[in-house]
């Protein structure tokens, strides 16, 4: 569905769908002309950057309309949900930028929606099935054969009544009876052929305990929940078209003998977030986590919010990277390169400056004076000159990257091979004389000459030469471990690639997992060497480490040992390898 361009503050800017419906409601004064909206998040794993998507969207409309968007945990199956994943949970949401109305939880309409249930078994609108999953699940039909019925479905009212009443009392075993509604085994809406609205749990919920030993089924407690929030704009992924009709029936029943008749909470759907590369299934991130094959949810080759984090992406760059997609109402896999370009345009504009050499030999200045060290001016950020400049001390012994050396180098060479000028970054032109070795043939350090003229600032510092090059003072600097994070999928699409292994092989999930996930996406450097101003920056500060890529401080950084994590490097070198 087509964006809307609208003026706003004299630019133009692009409305979605669904801001072009909220604004149409609004001028026809629906639900009072308020706009209240929700995130709903079941607290079972971590947040993923496909709920950013939603976040934004959902925070986004309320915050750009005047209106409040509410945090509501749907915390209907507590075999999976933790307190851990609750608390994870708003960090992000607060990460981003956003804060909620208020705090909710579906569990908080339990006697509610308990109440509502009965009342659907006194009216014949909902009955105690005994049958198995496997024979209700056989009895539905299919989506061109309609149903049979349940041989309980004409089960009288007193019984249905008694028996949901012992299904919370702990003496009905998980499995053995579910409450279903009464709709139509016919309805080509396959969600719409008696569908189960209860089930037995018998396992301590994270906030009522040992209350409940029945629980409410998700497309029965998520649509009342909004009703009962004052919810106006029910704001879901695509897979839910199918659940709107069910949505909106089940509303109509709660509401039934209300005086709320005109205020009803409406559902729309738009496309979800897919990326290339990303397996986001939050079933498949905690085999990830549990299996041992990442270092936890917040693992910088995740695609949680809270490792993206951890990585060094910023709130804004994920902000700009949806910005750039939009919402649709049809589903496509978005490049994982586009998320970097955003991420790249983000970072340009914040990252502090610093020089690291993670590949480290040593750089001998011949003619420099032993002894003496020079404090010269570095930019912090050539993007934001506000944000000044820091000292870094040179010396007559370097470390330079040892990619940036060749002894025997090609015509069109630009860096340091004997015989040719470079200029060293905020320090002098340098000509390199050669070097020296060990017995094995390996380079051991380089000689050069400075220019002593050529000190940037100075009046003949602006002779040209073709290469410039990052360095830091072996005496002055400190020594770093860097971890260089990769896709953690070897295919473009795992999730596809996974099924068919297994289809194809018997194989597990698990075993597929391990076949597809890149051997590369992680290398840790334990030895390489940052200017000392980099190593007294806090956790998760942003960096560009010059001429390499953008890196941040890991949480696991100490200042006598810091850890710097590559958040993307300078240049999409990924998709050009894969074309």
């Amino acid at each position: 569905m087509a964006e809307i361009i609208k003026e706003e503050n004299g630019e133009k800017r692009s409305h979605n769908f669904i801001e072009v419906i909220v604004e149409k409601d609004l001028k026809e004064g629906k639900n009072d002309g308020r706009v209240q909206t929700r995130f709903p998040p079941e607290p079972n794993g971590y947040l993923h950057i496909g709920h950013a998507k939603a976040i934004c969207l959902d925070f986004g409309i309320a915050a750009a309309h005047g209106g409040v968007c509410n945090l509501r945990f749907d915390d209907t199956n507590p075999t999976k949900e933790e307190v851990e994943y609750v608390e994870a949970i708003k960090e992000d949401i607060q990460w981003l930028g956003y804060q909620w109305g208020n705090e909710y939880y579906a569990s908080d309409y339990f006697p509610q929606l308990w109440n509502f249930a009965l009342r659907l078994i006194k009216e014949g609108k909902a009955y105690i099935d005994e049958q198995t999953s496997e024979q209700i699940a056989a009895q539905k039909g299919t989506p061109t054969q309609p149903g049979t019925d349940s041989p309980y479905r004409n089960r009288p009212v007193d019984e249905s009544l008694d028996l949901f009443q012992r299904m919370n009392t702990g003496e009905i075993p998980e499995g053995a009876m579910v409450l279903r509604a009464k709709i139509d085994m016919s309805s080509p809406n396959m969600h719409f052929r008696d569908p189960i609205i209860y089930r037995v749990v018998n396992h301590p919920h994270h906030r009522t305990g040992t209350t409940w030993k029945a629980y409410p089924m998700y497309d029965f407690a998520h649509g009342q929940s909004d009703y009962f929030e004052g919810v106006t704009h029910s704001l879901c992924t695509l897979e839910f078209v199918p659940h709107r009709p069910l949505y909106d029936l089940f509303v109509d029943w709660v509401k039934e003998g209300t005086d709320l008749q005109d205020h009803r909470p409406n559902q729309y759907e738009f496309n979800k977030l897919n990326l290339n590369y990303t397996l986001m299934s939050k079933r498949n991130l905690l085999v990830l986590v549990k299996e041992g094959l990442v270092g936890g949810w917040d693992d910088p080759r995740m695609p949680t919010l809270c490792a993206f984090r951890r990585r060094g992406y910023s709130p804004e760059s994920i902000h700009k990277f949806i910005d750039k997609i939009g919402y649709t109402t049809f589903d496509a896999l978005n490049e994982f390169a586009l998320l970097e370009s955003a991420v790249r345009e983000d970072l340009n504009m914040r990252a502090t400056r610093v020089a690291a050499v993670l590949n480290p030999v040593k750089l001998v200045i011949t003619n420099y004076p032993e002894g003496v060290v020079e404090q010269l001016e570095a930019v912090n950020n050539p993007e934001n000159p506000e944000e000044g400049s820091h000292l870094i001390e040179f010396s007559r012994e370097l470390w330079v990257e040892r990619e940036d050396f060749m002894e025997d180098a090609p015509k069109k060479y630009f860096r340091m091979t004997p015989g040719q000028e470079v200029r060293l970054k905020n320090a002098y032109i340098v000509k390199c004389t050669g070097c020296h070795k060990d017995a094995d043939g390996n380079i051991t350090d380089i000689t050069c000459e400075y220019d002593p003229h050529t000190k940037s600032g100075m009046p003949e510092a602006n002779r040209k030469v073709k290469g410039t090059l990052h360095w830091v003072s072996a005496a002055h600097c400190i020594e770093a471990e860097v971890r260089l994070y990769d896709r953690l999928w070897k295919v473009e699409n795992p999730r596809d690639e996974m099924a068919t292994l297994c289809q194809e092989r018997g194989c597990s999930s698990l075993e597929a997992m391990k076949e597809m996930i890149n051997p590369d996406s992680l290398q840790i450097l334990p030895r390489c060497y940052v200017e000392k101003f980099a190593s007294t920056m806090p956790p998760l500060s942003y960096l560009q480490f010059q001429r390499i890529g953008y890196f941040n401080v890991d949480p696991d950084s100490t200042p006598a040992r810091p850890v710097f994590n590559r958040t993307v490097g300078l240049k999409d070198t990924w998709g050009k390898m894969n074309k």
